[in-house]
């Protein structure tokens, strides 16, 4: 417990330093998008069809940020409940609902361990969210309590090739290994947060562990003339078009 109080904490104090780093403006943008992406390099949900039609579906999103992706999916016509540890990003979040004047319950709270009722939802989604910045075995167990049967989740994180390439100190992925795989699990950045990078075969122990079959997993690259982002310098372009940045997985709770 001590561990993961610490990494909440260590995380909470991260995104409220970011969201102020950058203003309402920059979230509106995302809530602004006429189409749901996914990752750095926004590749298209109509390619991926990992969400599916939402309209009329409870969907709950932990680790919301900003919200933009509850906002996108509650324009899809989803009964959306966005859940995130850091009150700086629901207050933006809020700002932006009445910008835009779309409303939806934004909960503070952990995505280990969300305030409300067992299989209360059709979709749990989780973009860069609970899926990297909390503990799957906690996380995921949360999200199989949360559905109902036959109810899915889809969550995007970084690529494990992407985590083993990140060197320690600033800067974009190499196109050599810079640390073991097995000390991917639970990793605090310098002057970061503390984030989780299980492989491939964990991710299919953990899903499996807690009922969930899995429907698809799709592994992101940077689409052919993309540019590299300029806020966040994890890879270049050109690094993400030869391997992977992002795991998009796509699994749903029975048989």
């Amino acid at each position: 417990m001590p561990d993961a109080e610490s990494a909440v904490a260590v995380n909470r104090a991260l995104w409220t330093t970011v969201n102020g780093e950058f203003t309402d403006s920059d979230a509106e943008r995302e809530w602004a998008a006429e189409e749901v992406t996914w990752g750095l390099f926004g590749v298209p949900e109509r390619e991926l069809a990992v969400l599916g039609d939402v309209a009329g579906l409870d969907v709950i999103e932990l680790g919301c940020g900003t919200a933009y992706v509850s906002a996108w999916l509650a324009r899809g016509g989803a009964r959306v409940v966005a859940v995130d540890l850091t009150r700086a990003q629901l207050d933006t979040a809020r700002r932006c609902q009445e910008t835009f004047d779309l409303h939806f319950p934004l909960i503070e709270a952990n995505g280990e361990c969300v305030p409300l009722a067992d299989a209360s939802f059709d979709l749990v989604v989780s973009e860069y969210g609970a899926s990297l910045w909390c503990d799957p075995e906690l996380w995921v167990r949360e999200a199989a309590r949360l559905l109902r049967p036959g109810g899915r989740l889809v969550f995007l994180t970084n690529s494990v090739l992407v985590a083993l390439c990140v060197p320690e100190a600033d800067g974009y992925a190499a196109a050599q290994l810079q640390r073991p795989q097995r000390a991917l699990r639970r990793v605090r950045w310098p002057g970061g947060g503390v984030e989780f990078h299980p492989g491939h075969g964990d991710w299919i122990r953990i899903l499996r562990a807690n009922g969930f079959t899995i429907d698809a997993l799709h592994e992101l690259y940077a689409p052919t003339g993309t540019q590299t982002h300029e806020y966040y310098e994890i890879v270049t372009a050109e690094w993400a078009s030869q391997w992977p940045l992002e795991d998009l997985w796509s699994a749903r709770l029975g048989d």
